[in-house]
């Protein structure tokens, strides 16, 4: 059966430590889509592991992982992030990581394509991580990008990525500072070391869910940088909601056990774009030193503000969850007052919105309602059991599952794997 971890906000919400608690009971972890931009951060054992291509579920003994047909694989990252984990103890991690044939390349050449586009747009710059993932999967869109399985046919692949190389010059000519022969040595190198790692995912999946492996999907990004559903254009370049997770793994619907989504306590966002509970003053300040609101991939400072339903109610309903992990409570421990988002005003007519706009110009300028709670004052740092945690912030949580209608299963009070409560 597959169990199938999603993030409800912007990001950052804490997935990769459910995802490492739950890998150790599945024989299968797997990444529907996005690529080396993702960044997932676990401390197991005493030793802190930052994922950003590879699935969390290599921290798993005997966990088999797999890179699924929708990411955009940047090889020399692979090679990078897996040297660091092997030399963090996991000797065996190559042995249990595979690769789809139908992944496409995300190239050096997408990544300084990525820094221009992002000059071109000047003051509305997406704020992107300016690795190549959306140039990838423009080239995808456009039916010029090339795929794992064309990588070891070298004549097909060094005519397809001079094209490429091509095409991207004539638009910015002397501007990009690119040498697609170099690119195209490093893989004469990389092509026998990364062959034995190349599967066909849809057989893989088919078998595995025939046998009724336990499944464990680790989602990347999270429903709002969806690009789709998310705050566009300030978005991520893949679909991050269940259905890009289903379709970038081939998932059978039948086999599906449970949807968990994935979120903070409070609300965090990295890069440009529409923040409506953006706190910019102390509350926001304290949010980011107290929560060490870093992104791992980007090292930015994550913006701060107080947790939005609106949002979360949203994410319900597209991506469907089955439960929630609300992670970080233990954040808000020394805060006098605490205040949730539960709706959107029109600043024009005073109106509530009905639901969350697709309009980022109204979002930018929508007037939050606030619902006020008395925070509880005390530490619920690792905590362990939902009894032990104060009323009031029991009060939050149940406040939290009442509003959107779906229960929060597991509570997250500390950095460590062990400091989680399960209801």
């Amino acid at each position: 059966m597959t169990t199938i971890i999603l993030g409800s906000q912007w990001g950052d919400e804490g997935k990769g430590k459910l995802t490492d608690i739950l890998c150790s009971q599945a024989q299968i972890c797997a990444r529907a889509a996005g690529g080396h931009n993702a960044g997932h951060s676990i401390k197991a054992n005493g030793v802190s592991y930052d994922f950003h291509l590879l699935p969390s579920g290599l921290v798993a003994p005997g966990c088999i992982n797999l890179i699924g047909s929708a990411v955009v694989f940047h090889v020399p990252s692979f090679f990078k992030e897996l040297a660091d984990v092997e030399a963090k103890g996991i000797k065996d991690a190559r042995e249990r990581i595979f690769v789809s044939d139908r992944c496409h390349i995300n190239f050096d050449l997408h990544a300084a394509v990525d820094g221009l586009e992002e000059i071109e747009l000047g003051k509305n710059a997406v704020g992107t991580t300016k690795r190549g993932i959306g140039p990838c999967y423009s080239s995808k869109a456009a039916r010029s990008g090339i795929r794992i399985s064309e990588m070891f046919d070298e004549e097909l692949f060094e005519r397809k990525l001079r094209q490429l190389a091509a095409g991207y010059q004539k638009r910015y000519g002397d501007l990009l500072q690119y040498d697609v022969e170099e690119e195209i040595n490093r893989f004469k190198e990389y092509r026998p070391k990364l062959a034995d790692r190349v599967v066909d995912a849809v057989a893989f999946m088919r078998d595995a869910q025939a046998k009724d492996a336990k499944i464990l999907v680790e989602g990347s990004q999270a429903l709002l940088l969806d690009l789709d559903y998310g705050t566009y254009p300030y978005v991520t370049s893949s679909n991050t909601c269940l259905g890009g997770i289903v379709s970038g793994l081939a998932l059978k619907r039948r086999n599906m056990k449970e949807v968990i989504g994935v979120v903070k306590a409070y609300t965090t966002r990295v890069g440009s774009g529409p923040f409506p509970t953006e706190d910019l003053g102390e509350i926001g300040s304290k949010l980011q030193q107290i929560g060490r609101e870093i992104g791992v991939s980007t090292g930015r400072t994550r913006r701060c503000g107080w947790l939005d339903l609106v949002v979360l109610q949203y994410s319900c309903a597209i991506n469907d969850y089955d439960s929630l992990n609300l992670s970080k409570l233990d954040v808000l421990d020394t805060f006098e007052t605490l205040k949730i988002a539960i709706a959107y005003k029109n600043p024009e007519t005073g109106e509530e919105l009905p639901s969350f706009p697709a309009d980022p110009s109204l979002l930018e300028r929508v007037e939050v309602v606030y619902h006020e709670m008395p925070g509880w004052k005390t530490s619920t740092s690792k905590t362990r059991t939902y009894a032990d945690l104060p009323k009031e912030a029991r009060d939050y949580v149940e406040y939290i599952e009442k509003f959107v209608g779906t229960k929060v299963k597991w509570i997250g009070t500390g950095p460590d794997r062990e400091d989680m409560i399960t209801r």
